[in-house]
């Protein structure tokens, strides 16, 4: 039986920011996004729920700091490539494209939340969104029609991310194929 601790502030940290998103990717993936709340993190971490309202406000914030945690894994090089002029928006589009589609491929039950959700509390998306947006614009897309682009791009990732999971006949050449059609007509 492990010892029981006690009363008050324990004198090192049982709860950080890092330990909760773990648990909570840990969750989504095992048991789906339906089952990520509060609750079942702090059972999780073997706190009470209020422990976690000292690093996270609610639900809502605990699924921007999980959509963050996926979102960093996307690899966003080639933008920034891009926009320091060393690379050509298509090329960049492509790259970033095909890393989204395999990081969503991972993570498929998030793609709900990211088409319903605002991304407003996710900064590290917003952040991701913005080098989109900055390199569809280099590649003379207007300002009006930029977020319609990265809207298209991101529906066919999107698409794309669910072939991989069903083991579709060549699912990886058929994004390519199908991203690199779409960037001709659109950047």
């Amino acid at each position: 039986m492990s010892p029981q601790r006690s009363r008050g502030r324990p004198t090192k940290a049982i709860v950080t920011c890092d330990k909760i998103t773990k648990a909570a990717l840990e969750i989504a993936a095992q048991q789906g996004y339906s089952k990520l709340t509060m609750s079942a993190v702090a059972r999780a971490l073997g706190v009470s729920p209020s422990a976690l309202y000292n690093h996270v406000s609610g639900k809502e914030e605990l699924l921007f700091i999980v959509e963050d945690a996926v979102m960093a894994q996307v690899d966003t090089a080639a933008l920034e490539a891009c926009l320091a002029g060393t690379i050509e928006p298509a090329e960049a589009l492509t790259a970033w494209g095909s890393s989204y589609r395999d990081v969503l491929s991972r993570h498929c039950a998030l793609i709900a939340h990211l088409g319903t959700m605002p991304t407003f509390g996710a900064r590290g998306t917003v952040e991701m969104y913005e080098l989109v947006v900055a390199v569809v614009r280099r590649a003379g897309v207007d300002e009006r029609e930029a977020m319609d682009v990265v809207a298209v791009l991101e529906s066919f990732i999107f698409g794309a991310s669910f072939n991989v999971l069903i083991d579709a006949h060549n699912p990886h050449h058929i994004f390519d194929l199908g991203l690199r059609t779409l960037l001709a007509g659109l950047v």
